[in-house]
């Protein structure tokens, strides 16, 4: 192109050959050519240019499977051409929420979180006039844009975001499993943001809801087992104490059931990032009283994570591995001041390490085995040491190592360990 704004006929056809060239282009080829040709033909070439500059911000050149070095001012370019396409095309808005997608994820990435926050916005206004013009009630872009502000501590504004997406859909049932992550995270937002009763209502819908699921073969037992189980830790943090005894005793005939005969169908296995998420949940008090970074949503599988959150959480495995291997001789010369502690920090690695393992491998039950038997062994030690504090502890143990026996198929093991905790809070039959 010249410097005169005009473009140069000769680059026109050039441009034209590489797309008419047989053989394989490369991104960097096809978005020369799309750059030039969107100047003279913007109506046909601004929507090819900005898919070519997405396949572009992926491709380092290198066959590495790196991002390109140019990632972020590539995706800054495909949401500039997707916006510059003409509004009354029809897949502009589609082709404009594409490109926002990657390009926040890449702000997100480089630690850029309010102007990646600012195009999941973007990105649900175009959602919202979406379903406007469709008469669809469910807002695409909700789900994300309430991922973000939980991750920024707005709970209550993530909370009414996801209220308003569970609202939409629940009219059309469990869809898949749809309905049940959905409510996950409206219930982790809720009780995130205080609103511990609203937080029960809604745990009590997903609890109902698996119960239907499983009862008519359309979801796994063990997912209306880790719902029950969780509803009944949150009972108990409420303050409901005789519910939650009723619901871990029907946690106990299903995982009896379990034992006796196994799931009644085979499943792809999205139940280990079920009870995984209902795992991270049950640890994020561990989470709300630090700083320095932002933490991720409790509810929400860690595909939903931001890049820097997933990084900050998953980060802390090492430093935290180091913490309990530091207090582990302390525990033993002075168990009165270290063991608790030990017993905490030991269930917060054992529960992190368990999703980032998850989220990695199938297999990851033998990656955490020793961590689900070395708490148990902790946590028998400080209710041998002090009953008092250490044998809820041991209960609530022995109950992380049963959900993660199920989750691993362990179906016999698990129903011992949940005996036993069952045993220790005085509610064995």
């Amino acid at each position: 192109m010249n410097h005169s704004g005009k473009v140069d006929q000769d680059d026109i056809l050039r441009a034209r050959n590489v797309l008419l060239a047989s053989g394989r282009r490369t991104p960097r080829e096809e978005v020369g050519a799309y750059r030039v040709l969107a100047q003279v033909s913007p109506s046909s070439y601004l929507p090819l240019l900005v898919k070519a500059l997405q396949r572009l911000s992926y491709d380092s050149g290198s066959g590495s499977g790196e991002r390109h070095a140019a990632c972020l001012a590539l995706r800054e370019e495909a949401v500039a051409a997707a916006r510059a396409i003409d509004p009354a095309e029809p897949a502009r808005a589609d082709l404009l929420y594409e490109a926002l997608d990657t390009c926040q994820t890449e702000l997100y990435t480089l630690g850029r979180r309010a102007e990646g926050l600012a195009m999941r916005a973007e990105m649900l206004a175009i959602g919202r006039v979406q379903a406007e013009l469709s008469g669809d009630p469910a807002v695409k872009g909700l789900r994300d844009w309430a991922a973000g502000l939980s991750e920024e501590g707005r709970y209550a504004e993530a909370a009414d975001a996801l209220a308003e997406w569970v609202a939409a859909i629940l009219p059309d049932g469990p869809g898949g499993g749809a309905l049940a992550w959905s409510l996950l995270e409206w219930i982790a937002a809720l009780d995130d943001a205080g609103r511990s009763g609203e937080a029960l209502a809604a745990f009590e819908t997903l609890v109902s809801t698996e119960v239907v699921e499983a009862a008519n073969d359309r979801g796994p037992m063990a997912c209306r087992l880790y719902s029950l189980i969780g509803y009944a830790r949150m009972l108990d943090t409420c303050g409901r104490g005789e519910q939650a005894v009723a619901v871990r005793q029907e946690a106990l005939a299903l995982l009896t059931e379990l034992a006796a005969t196994g799931e009644r169908k085979s499943w792809s296995g999205y139940q280990a990032s079920y009870w995984a998420v209902l795992l991270s949940f049950s640890d994020a008090d561990n989470e709300r009283p630090t700083s320095g970074g932002p933490r991720p949503p409790s509810g929400a599988t860690p595909m939903q994570w931001s890049p820097d959150a997933k990084r900050r959480y998953f980060g802390s495995l090492v430093p935290l591995r180091e913490a309990v291997d530091t207090l582990v001789p302390r525990a033993a010369d002075d168990p009165d001041q270290h063991l608790a502690e030990l017993v905490r920090l030991h269930r917060v690695l054992t529960v992190r390490a368990a999703v980032y393992w998850e989220h990695r491998t199938h297999l990851f039950a033998e990656r955490v085995r020793s961590l689900f038997d070395g708490g148990v062994g902790l946590a028998r030690r400080l209710s041998q040491h002090h009953p008092a504090d250490g044998t809820p502890a041991l209960a609530k143990i022995l109950i992380d190592r049963s959900t993660f026996h199920t989750a691993a198929g362990e179906f016999g093991p698990a129903l011992d360990d949940f005996c036993q905790a069952l045993s220790c809070l005085g509610e064995a039959n």
